[in-house]
């Protein structure tokens, strides 16, 4: 059985012919689909095991970036992806398709136990640079997280590309909640911690975290550990010679986990798919 994805793309959005690339890599059939066929009815969002929200510039962030691909989704597949969640399948947004998922409200979505209400909790704002950032990062995983999308993850690098990457919320009570119930799932680290070490509340110096995010937000999921969204672009480093140091990492172990070519963001799309796989 090859768990089947459906990977968003139209207006805007850029990352989906690699984002369906990868999925097809670890074993998944991946299929690009025009939000739009959804919206229609024309597609069923029900057909597919695993959705996929791709990175990109939705809409040319007109309005604040994913904030108009966040509301048509948001209103015109609403039953769609409630009924999507509460069936177990897994949602992975990245880079535009995390602010997507924020400002449709599945991220970090309500309490353990409760159904999608998409209300918006969060924001992802202007990089404290003022700038597009365009860089390779670090970044560091919470072991106890229940996301299935990072399941065996220490740290791997890779590149974010970005101009609204802040991930903020009302008060740190908010993310004090979160971070209790291992939501705060990857966070950027300083390279030169000990992996497994490496993750900090104190705001690390930029461009170690390249936006200022609170307590250095890189990602999170929601209660389920279902639906996941992060800034950086773990389909960037689908294989080693992606790193732009590649050529010096002879030395580097990057884990039992890998073989051969593979990059260290082959693994969380695998977590998926074997996910699905298991539960079939």
């Amino acid at each position: 059985m090859k768990p089947r994805v459906a990977v968003l793309f139209g207006f805007g959005i850029n990352c989906d012919h690699e984002t369906k690339a990868v999925f097809e890599l670890v074993g998944a059939e991946a299929d690009r689909v025009h939000v739009n066929r959804f919206v229609s009815g024309e597609s069923s969002l029900e057909a597919y095991d695993i959705l996929a929200v791709p990175g990109g510039f939705s809409f040319g962030d007109h309005l604040g970036s994913g904030r108009l691909l966040g509301n048509r989704m948001r209103f015109a597949m609403r039953d769609a992806l409630r009924t999507f969640v509460e069936a177990g399948k897994p949602i992975i947004g990245i880079c535009n398709g995390f602010q997507v998922l924020v400002k449709t409200g599945l991220l970090p979505g309500p309490a353990s136990g409760a159904p999608p209400d998409f209300v918006q909790r969060g924001s992802l704002t202007l990089n404290d640079s003022g700038r597009y950032e365009d860089r390779w990062v670090t970044l560091e995983f919470d072991p106890e997280s229940p996301c299935i999308w990072t399941k065996g993850m220490t740290r791997i690098e890779c590149p974010v590309r970005h101009g609204e990457g802040k991930y903020v919320m009302p008060s740190p009570e908010d993310v004090d909640r979160l971070q209790e119930h291992h939501q705060l799932t990857v966070r950027y680290v300083d390279p030169v911690t000990e992996p497994g070490k490496g993750i900090s509340d104190q705001l690390l110096p930029y461009p170690i975290s390249p936006n200022g995010s609170m307590r250095n937000i890189a990602g999170i999921c929601d209660a389920t550990g279902l639906v996941f969204g992060l800034m950086p672009h773990p389909e960037a480093i689908y294989a080693r010679w992606l790193h732009p140091l590649h050529t010096r990492q002879h030395d580097v172990s990057h884990g039992a986990s890998l073989d051969g070519w593979e990059g260290e963001g082959l693994q969380m799309f695998r977590n998926a798919v074997e996910y699905v796989k298991q539960r079939s």
